[in-house]
């Protein structure tokens, strides 16, 4: 069946897929691109070899997707670094401080990272994913013009391996609503008839080189980031669609239910509309009656989390899409780009909870088998789906999701209370424990993962090295670290995290209903890689998870160590949660875990008790109306896991990389004694915010960006403290980096460090 749009004097088809997903990972199976950036980025590979490897990883990623059965490959989901920087420089967006970068591929970076002279550009989380994005910068005088090199190399690329391409690009839309203004500029969103000329100039080169199909990302239809969304979308879509000379278009959205947007775009003459029915409803893409002429693409896969797809449910929820639209092909609700590769790289998980899972790879596999009873009917997947429904019983039916002392300590702490005393009374009673100066400085917890570091980690677990010996070594770390905080002249310390391989997976490789990957890797931004720990089951924690490292840490020194945590809603935003319960529930449960440790640390002696939150901004949902619920349980969860302490141990938590604005007040209800937050790349903007809230406790605003290599002049950290203190009286205001050290090397750390204890003697 051939899809067949008439626009007065337009006659156009397009032939229809049947299975496809919207992207795919780009980091490799085993890193091998991010081993290779960090590579280049240090001089010791040239372009060259950089080049060859990404292209031996986008021709192993479509092969792989043909082979499995997908009649639709998208190509252009392939990045350096990340696809909505990829965009600017398409759309010729990159800010002016890059343009004397001669190198193109450098001058990308210089963006994405900055270097010795140039600050990159923003960065912060993609929607409601713990992915990143590169905040794009548009000022008045921002000229659009179309540099469409990167996706007609990798289209030609993969047309040579004869594959069924279809490119991808982030749509004009959600590009500008994720932009920000800068020197007095209007709104992006503003922009949008300009940007859009730019992509009809991209339609026409695609159409001249004969795609057939091409695919236009615009998530941010499912939110509320844009008032007039859906108008927006009409009206762009229309005038592309009106287009005598371009091909198919297939609009892409993900991450949540269209609403209102749905109708608008399929009034439009794009031949294909790519729908979330993993977030959204049925119901809802059945009632529009616009739909009965396009391609639905069904997105009834989950391409963020790792459950196994209940087939027969799937395949029933497609069936009744079928008399909704012309024609319906199977996906992914968004790009796998958020799950691991594939359940063959994790040989000890037990088979159990093997059974309830599906990663990239088997995520594709249910895609094809889906088309294929769509296509056939249901007997033609009848093992598949008996497969999947024994998973579904066995996963109900286990006793790991099910305890009931845990959820019944929840309710005897909840009832009777999760308060701390009043903020005032709190404050004398920590600064006479403490005896802290005016602006104190600390970092945020992590320091640089040296080789010695990993070596050990690797050695413990290929059996070369004991416990014992471990623990020798980390120990040996820990005391550099100390030594190296002692010397720099830093007031509150902290131990380092040697022993930790990232602030989630460690604390879940010691609690009970959590399954830590081996080779589970997913892409947080750039070269930054994370493996998502699974939270399949009810939490508890055994035994006490930091204690002996931090009392350790704290024993060599007579300053203040922080005893560090990461904090429930943090735990569940960077894990593959389980999807059976309210994630309500399962935060308090992570929470009561992190409380028992607090009251431990306490016990032990420590002063100040870190928990971390960075990730309470992120899990916040895109539509307005769940935002309140949201925030309720989130900031019950921290108080949860915070209120079991006594009013002299002083809790700390740290935000980082996120747009705070609509977070502001929950940050303030957390109520914890002292917040350090990311505030350098955003230069303090988040500080007024801050202040408009009533927010009356401590805070430490980062006065340099970790994530660029460039170490921050005395002068400049100076400043921005000067800044700060024009919102913030001196007596709460703490000194501090924008985030964890762990990802830089330990010269620019030592180096900047320096800077930052003589930036605050100065403004002392």
């Amino acid at each position: 069946m051939n899809i067949r749009r008439t626009d007065e004097d337009v006659v156009m088809t397009a032939t229809p897929f049947y299975a496809t997903i919207l992207g795919s990972p780009r980091i490799g199976p085993n890193r091998e691109l991010k081993r290779a950036v960090e590579k280049y980025w240090a001089g010791t590979v040239g372009r060259d070899e950089l080049e060859s490897v990404a292209a031996e990883l986008r021709r192993d990623t479509w092969e792989a997707l043909v082979a499995a059965g997908l009649d639709s490959v998208p190509v252009n989901t392939f990045s350096y670094y990340d696809q909505v920087l990829d965009t600017a420089a398409m759309v010729g967006a990159l800010p002016p401080r890059v343009a004397d970068v001669s190198d193109e591929l450098d001058r990308y970076f210089a963006a994405a990272r900055g270097n010795d002279d140039i600050a990159p550009l923003e960065m912060t989380k993609w929607f409601d994913t713990n992915y990143h994005y590169i905040v794009p910068e548009l000022a008045p005088d921002t000229h659009f013009a179309l540099n469409p090199a990167k996706i007609l190399g990798e289209l030609e690329e993969a047309r040579a391996q004869g594959i069924p391409t279809r490119p991808v690009v982030i749509g004009p839309i959600t590009f500008l609503a994720l932009s920000k203004a800068v020197h007095s500029a209007g709104p992006p969103i503003d922009r949008l008839a300009d940007l859009t000329v730019v992509y009809g100039e991209l339609l026409a080169l695609l159409a001249e080189r004969g795609v057939e199909w091409v695919q236009i990302d615009e998530p941010v239809l499912v939110t509320d980031f844009v008032d007039t969304a859906a108008e927006l979308a009409e009206r762009t879509y229309a005038q592309l669609g009106r287009l005598t000379n371009r091909p198919a278009i297939l609009v892409a959205t993900y991450f949540g239910e269209l609403s209102d947007a749905l109708p608008a775009l399929a009034r439009t003459p794009v031949e294909a509309i790519g729908v979330d029915l993993v977030a959204g409803g049925v119901s809802a893409v059945a009632a529009v009656p616009e739909l009965a002429d396009k391609l639905l693409v069904a997105g009834v896969v989950d391409g963020r989390n790792i459950w196994r797809t209940d087939l027969e449910s799937a395949l029933g929820t497609l069936t009744t899409l079928r008399g909704s639209a012309r024609h319906v092909a199977v996906s992914t609700s968004c790009s796998t780009l958020h799950v691991p590769y594939t359940l063959d790289a994790e040989p000890s998980i037990d088979s159990a909870l093997r059974s309830w899972l599906a990663f990239g790879f088997e995520k594709v596999t249910e895609v094809v088998a889906l088309a294929r009873g769509l296509k056939s009917g249901r007997e033609a997947i009848d093992g598949e789906i008996a497969a999947s429904n024994a998973a579904i019983a066995s996963r109900r039916a286990d006793p790991r999701l099910n305890n009931d002392d845990v959820r019944e300590r929840i309710s005897a702490i909840t009832a009777s209370g999760t308060e701390r005393g009043p903020a005032d009374r709190r404050r004398a009673a920590q600064q006479a424990r403490l005896n802290l100066p005016v602006l104190p400085t600390t970092t945020i917890g992590s320091y640089p993962q040296t080789s010695a570091i990993r070596l050990a980690r690797a050695d413990l677990r290929a059996g070369k090295i004991d416990a014992a010996e471990y623990k020798r070594r980390m120990q040996a770390e820990i005391a550099a670290v100390i030594r190296l905080q002692e010397e720099i002249g830093l007031d509150v310390l902290v131990h380092g995290e040697p022993e930790r391989n990232d602030m989630v997976q460690y604390f879940a490789e010691q609690l009970d209903g959590f399954f830590a990957t081996q080779n589970g890797w997913v892409q947080s931004y750039g070269s930054r890689c994370v493996r998502p720990p699974i939270l399949y089951g009810d939490v508890s924690r055994p035994e006490p998870m930091t204690v002996e490292w931090i009392t350790y840490a704290q024993s060599l020194t007579d300053k203040p160590v922080k005893g560090m945590l990461t904090g429930p809603v943090t735990i569940l935003a960077w894990s593959f949660v389980r999807d059976d319960q309210p994630l309500a529930q399962t935060a308090a449960q992570v929470a009561l875990a992190i409380r028992e440790e607090t009251i431990d640390l306490q016990k032990a002696g420590i002063a100040i008790i870190q928990v971390d939150e960075p990730a309470l901004r992120e899990l916040l949902p895109l539509r307005s109306k769940d935002k309140d619920a949201y925030l309720r349980w989130a900031v019950d969860a921290f108080r949860l896991s915070t209120s079991g302490v006594d009013d002299s141990t002083q809790i700390h938590t740290h935000l980082c990389y996120s747009e705070f604005g609509e977070v502001i007040g929950a940050i303030a209800d957390l109520d914890a004694d002292v917040t350090s937050l990311e505030a350098a790349r955003s230069h303090m903007e988040v500080l007024g915010d801050l202040n408009a809230a009533g927010f009356a406790n401590s805070v430490g605003p980062g006065v340099y960006d970790i994530h660029s290599p460039r170490v921050p002049a005395v002068g400049e950290m100076a400043s921005s403290l000067r800044e700060a203190l024009n919102s913030v009286p001196a007596e709460r205001l703490w000194v501090n980096p924008d985030c964890g050290l762990k990802t830089r090397r330990t010269d620019e750390v030592t180096a900047s460090l320096r800077n930052l204890v003589a930036a605050a003697n100065e403004v002392r």
